[in-house]
C-alpha cells in the first residue's frame, strides 16, 4: 500500500500491533474484559484516569497525524480522533459510553476477532507499505 507519510506506516504498525495484543486478550480471556467494565462502574477516578491516557493518546495522533491523502493515512487519522473523542468523553459524561461497553461485553468474542482482524491488516500494511508522494 502506499502513502504519503513514513509516519502513516509507522502508526499503523503500532496500532496493528495494539489491536493484535487485545484481540488475542479478548479471545483467551474474555472474563477479564467483563472485570474491567465492573471496574469502571465501581471507580470513578478510574473513569477519568482512562479517560485521560485516551484523551492525551488521541490528541497526541491528532497533532502529528491528521493527513486526508490515501486509504491508509484516512484509517490511521480516523482513529486518532475516535480516540480523542472517546477520550473527551469520559471525562466529561461517561455514562453513555460506559453503558454501551457493558452491552458490548454480550460480544466479547467477536470485538476481539475483529480488533484481531484489523490489527493484522493495519500491521502488513505498515510492515509492507511504502510512503511515496505522487504528483
Amino acid at each position: 500500500m502506499d502513502t504519503i507519510s513514513v509516519l502513516t506506516l509507522r502508526l499503523a504498525e503500532i496500532i496493528g500491533l495494539y489491536l493484535i495484543v487485545m484481540g488475542i486478550g479478548g479471545v483467551a480471556n474474555p472474563q477479564r474484559w467483563r472485570a474491567i467494565m465492573d471496574d469502571l462502574n465501581r471507580s470513578p477516578g478510574l473513569v477519568v484516569a482512562l479517560g485521560f491516557a485516551v484523551f492525551a493518546v488521541g490528541a497526541t495522533l491528532v497533532l502529528v497525524h491528521s493527513i486526508w491523502t490515501d486509504p491508509l493515512a484516512v484509517i490511521v487519522s480516523l482513529i486518532g480522533y475516535v480516540a480523542l473523542i472517546e477520550g473527551a468523553t469520559l471525562l466529561a459524561v461517561p455514562g453513555p459510553l460506559i453503558r454501551i461497553g457493558h452491552w458490548s461485553t454480550n460480544f466479547i468474542r467477536a470485538w476481539a476477532i475483529a480488533a484481531l482482524v484489523l490489527g493484522l491488516l493495519l500491521f502488513l500494511a505498515g510492515l509492507t507499505g511504502r510512503a511515496t508522494i505522487s504528483v
